[in-house]
């Protein structure tokens, strides 16, 4: 059957989130949740004492997944309000539990809670993907770790470091991320079962006003779907601070990927390192010689569109008048939806780029040797000390070379001629310029330092992501 190629859609879905990320955001995940959440609710009440019987239990048992959305449909065009649509439309399936669905609950009960159960699963696909991004990392870190590369400040040529130092230091954003984004799954709460106002007086009323019922209720439902967390109190939403919370977690990812990339993205303007680029890919539809690296440019594009999101969420928790307003819904159906989605799609694309990304050793070294003899000069120096020289002379003449080697460079576009400037002076006659010139005695600590972040930070990460670092990703366009 040909794609219907009339209305938009989201490239979200169709050209970065994944399979598991968007269905995890479709119909039949909400629907079929609420319909779960239903379940749940009669199930703690027929223990709890009410007249519930097993047969209406077994019959919502049987009808959690077939969703009649035609059906659905017109009930909500009938009755304007979509969660007694889905009441009506699992009744017509389940008709002996008709009665008894949704007893004593409003209807962020199953919206809230569904709300909330999606996201935690969300946050659970999104980790995984995060621990295989450091993991590939880390690999590459790992076998770069002793690779001299010039280092930049305010994007000037500033004292060495390493090819893999460097990936640390995107490595380490995202394990920090990562450690972000555990704290909301382990203490993300669950709304429960907190009645239209939050004062739970419909359950009170349905267990006369036996309060210890009502407080086992909510912590039944609870733990039957997984959350040890509820909320200490609600009005009739879950505080909408949890979703900015959740939200700003996601910025968080964004805001690393977007750094790594535009770091990326300015190396590979240098031709130090690229993204991977596929045999048959075309850079330029006009400048066929062009490696444009697009994976980056897209996770930027997607990074801003998360972070921006994480403005929506804040507004909106700030917006909730008392106990609730419905200015919420129109918003949140897309800003967190979208927010997952771009985050998951961002994660697709660095696990391809950290799994495959090209470096070029000679281009790299040539820039190191290039400004070296600038680094080099104070231990030129010591060396002629150690000569038998005059520091404050030989100061003097490095300070004047180094000016004449620097205008060679930048206003007659040659190569930097300090080193040749400095062994034709006698003053220098004495330095093993070979041994003050290896770019081995300018990178500090960092093989080391790679190898202590991988010790401390990766290898735990490692351990308890190991079934998730596996995973392989072939982008959709």
């Amino acid at each position: 059957m040909a794609k219907d190629m009339t209305n938009y859609t989201s490239p979200l879905v169709e050209r970065n989130a994944s399979p598991e990320m968007s269905a995890l955001f479709g119909a039949n995940k909400k629907f079929s949740t609420w319909r779960r959440l239903w379940l749940e609710l009669a199930r703690a009440e027929q223990k709890l004492g009410l007249d519930i019987k097993n047969v209406q239990i077994k019959e919502m048992e049987k009808h959690l997944d077939d969703i009649d959305y035609k059906k659905a449909a017109a009930y909500e065009k009938k009755f304007r309000h979509d969660v007694m649509a889905h009441v009506h439309t699992f009744g017509d399936v389940a008709p002996k539990a008709a009665p008894i669905i949704h007893l004593g609950a409003t209807s962020c009960y199953v919206g809230d809670n569904a709300e909330l159960i999606i996201m935690h699963e969300g946050l659970e696909i999104l980790s995984g993907k995060l621990a295989a991004v450091i993991d590939r990392l880390a690999k590459f870190a790992k076998k770069y770790r002793a690779m001299p590369a010039l280092g930049f400040t305010h994007y000037q040529p500033a004292q060495l470091t390493t090819v893999g130092k460097r990936a640390t230091l995107w490595c380490y954003d995202y394990a920090m991320d990562l450690a972000e984004l555990e704290t909301r799954i382990e203490t993300m709460p669950f709304r429960g079962v907190k009645g239209t106002t939050g004062t739970q007086a419909s359950f009170l009323a349905l267990f006369n006003g036996n309060h210890n019922k009502v407080k086992r209720l909510d912590v039944m439902v609870a733990k039957a779907f997984g959350f040890k967390n509820r909320c200490a109190v609600t009005g009739q939403t879950y505080p909408r601070k949890i979703d900015k919370m959740v939200v700003d977690v996601l910025a968080s990812v964004a805001q690393s990927a977007h750094k790594m990339c535009n770091d990326i993205r300015l190396l590979a303007n240098l031709k130090e390192i690229e993204e991977p680029f596929e045999k048959s890919q075309i850079g330029s539809s006009a400048m066929a010689y062009k490696r444009n690296p697009m994976r980056c440019e897209r996770t930027t594009g997607l990074a801003r569109l998360v972070m921006s999101f994480a403005s929506s969420p804040m507004m909106t928790a700030a917006e909730q008048w008392l106990e609730r307003t419905l200015d919420d819904s129109s918003n949140r159906r897309i800003s967190i939806a979208e927010a997952f989605l771009a985050t998951d799609g961002i994660l697709e694309i660095m696990i391809n780029v950290t799994s495959g990304m090209v470096v070029y050793p000679k281009v790299i070294a040539a820039r190191v040797m290039s400004e070296l003899p600038f680094m080099a000069t104070e231990n030129i120096m010591m060396a002629g000390v150690q000569a038998g020289g005059n520091r404050q002379d030989l100061h003097e003449l490095i300070r004047v070379y180094s000016h004449q080697a620097a205008a060679q460079v930048k206003q007659h576009g040659k190569e930097n001629d300090l080193l040749e400037r400095l062994k034709a002076d006698k003053a220098f006659a004495k330095v093993d310029f070979k041994k003050v010139m290896n770019p081995k005695d300018y990178i500090g600590r960092a093989p080391q330092q790679v190898d202590e972040f991988i010790a401390e930070v990766v290898a735990p990460v490692r351990r308890k992501y190991r079934k998730a670092l596996n995973k392989t990703v072939e982008l959709k366009v």
